[in-house]
């Protein structure tokens, strides 16, 4: 007998129920049912096919490669190489990845949720080849047209009054440069931020973050304080009606629908915190629309809404790190920050703005670039004529292609066959996000919603990678599978996918 709740085998899932006061919602015929998919969990289908043909690989061993990696490269590299047997990634074409020994990935990390309208995209290619025989470089202490064409281009796809830019080379840089911004803006220093967060790497927002795993035993932090994630799976407070998802939470609830206690829950501890915890103005409140690194954690529908509120009557400045959730990946909206309702005082973003181009921007109003003017900040490689050109043409490149629709239609898709996965298995707590977005939170079981061990979430996640699929990982205590494809993916790709992960989960249920 399996030690899980389930016993899996290729016709079904049955159940044995634990006593527990808790209550949970499972999908009525849930489990014991037929299995959902077109493959049963014994095989794995074919990859989709791929009408592009990689080079030959001629380059250097992995063996030589991994002796530099071990003796040259930053020491870290080896610390977050991503599987006991590495990958070793020779060329990428739209949403697929080729090893050196010539075998093809389904990508659905995208190089961290970066590559956003697919790998060497033929236009964004072509962009790059005509700027580079034009002019590689100068700075913005000239007037060269790539640089006004993408910026009057962005824009365009911002509410008013949000329309002044500034280019930077990363999302972190972005994130540094909109603290020292809200501060000088508001006379005030202190900037709050979600449990799980995360917003960069460099020392100023190494504050912002708030996971262990990303934190120096150094000073860091001053003036950043967090507050609770309202996250409702994991969080003390949840229902069925939370989120703005396809998929809701597994947890009862007696709420009407419209109404949420779980959101009223939050917003008074977020209350709290400005009771005990700040200044009483503060400089700003940071806040993902969706977090990335925390697992595709989503909030109430209204948190957003009344924490804004309450930071603005605070004297402080609203930040949507749009890092992750930027250009049309959550489907419904081009920017995450517009499916809550609300229009924030800054936005930075990154990432997916230059399709792995390295490149980030902050987009603020007239008002606080003038507070920002009291120095002199310049950036030499900030708005570069070559960087300008890639994220000009991956705007165009996200029209042309339909790649939000795309990222509504297939992530959905995906989203709601994830769930009949959740209801079949009891490892999987959680199925969330919105468009291509998308947490799956592994657990020891739906009663406790522990997270899952280390060692079982790697193995499920190398078992993933040898059969063809590289997905991420995510949440506190890494127990989050992450899917963050290029948007250029189809409702063919997701279906192998989906195929894999049942057999991959299928298979960790028969070694337990």
């Amino acid at each position: 007998m399996l030690r899980g709740l389930f016993r899996v085998s290729g016709r079904g899932a049955a159940f044995r129920a634990r006593p527990s006061s808790a209550k949970l919602h499972l999908a009525v015929g849930a489990v014991c049912q037929e299995s959902a998919f077109k493959y049963p969990p014994t095989s794995v289908p074919a990859m989709p096919s791929c009408n592009f043909t990689p080079e030959e690989y001629m380059g250097m061993s992995k063996e030589r490669m991994m002796e530099i990696r071990r003796q040259n490269c930053n020491p870290m590299t080896m610390k977050i190489t991503y599987y006991k047997k590495p990958l070793f990634i020779h060329q990428g074409y739209m949403q697929w990845l080729w090893d050196v020994d010539g075998r093809r990935y389904l990508d659905l990390f995208a190089g961290v949720a970066t590559v956003s309208v697919g790998h060497c995209h033929p236009k964004v290619t072509a962009a790059i080849e005509q700027q580079l025989k034009r002019l590689w470089h100068t700075t913005n202490i000239y007037v060269y047209p790539p640089l006004h064409e993408y910026c009057e281009k962005l824009a365009s796809y911002l509410p008013d009054p949000l329309k002044v830019i500034y280019l930077t080379n990363s999302g972190s840089e972005a994130n540094d440069l909109a603290m020292l911004m809200a501060r000088l803006h508001t006379g005030n220093y202190d900037i709050l931020t979600l449990r799980g967060s995360y917003h960069g790497g460099s020392p100023q927002t190494m504050g912002l973050a708030s996971n262990a795993a990303y934190k120096y035993p150094i000073a860091n932090g001053l003036g950043c304080t967090n507050t609770m994630c309202p996250d409702v799976f994991r969080g003390p407070w949840g229902g069925r009606h939370c989120r703005d998802s396809p998929v809701q939470t597994i947890r009862e609830c007696s709420c009407s629908q419209g109404h949420c206690m779980a959101n009223e829950k939050y917003i008074g501890q977020l209350k709290e915190t400005f009771a005990t915890s700040v200044p009483n103005r503060i400089a700003a409140f940071f806040g993902e629309p969706i977090q990335g690194v925390g697992g595709a954690v989503q909030y109430p529908k209204n948190y957003l809404k009344e924490a804004y509120k309450l930071v603005r009557e605070r004297g402080g400045l609203c930040i949507a790190d749009e890092v992750q959730t930027g250009f049309g990946r959550t489907g419904s909206h081009f920017w995450g920050f517009q499916g809550h309702g609300v229009i924030p005082d800054i936005i930075t973003m990154a990432k997916g703005i230059g399709n792995g181009f390295p490149l980030g921007a902050i987009v603020t109003t007239q008002e606080i670039a003038a507070s920002f003017g009291k120095g002199v900040h310049f950036n030499t490689f900030g708005g570069n004529p070559v960087a300008c050109a890639v994220a000009s043409s991956v705007l165009d490149a996200i029209q042309e292609d339909g790649t939000q629709k795309n990222s509504l239609d297939v992530g959905t898709y995906l989203l709601t066959e994830l769930a009949k996965l959740r209801d079949k298995y009891e490892i999987i707590g959680d199925v969330r996000g919105k468009g291509l977005q998308i947490g799956v939170e592994m657990v020891k079981d739906k009663v406790s919603r522990e997270p899952l061990s280390q060692d079982a979430v790697n193995g499920i996640f190398e078992d993933i990678k040898d059969m063809g699929v590289l997905i991420g990982k995510g949440g506190i205590c890494g127990q989050i599978f992450r899917i963050q494809p290029p948007m250029c993916i189809t409702k063919e790709d997701a279906d192998f996918f989906l195929a894999i992960f049942n057999k991959s989960l299928y298979n960790y249920m028969e070694r337990r």
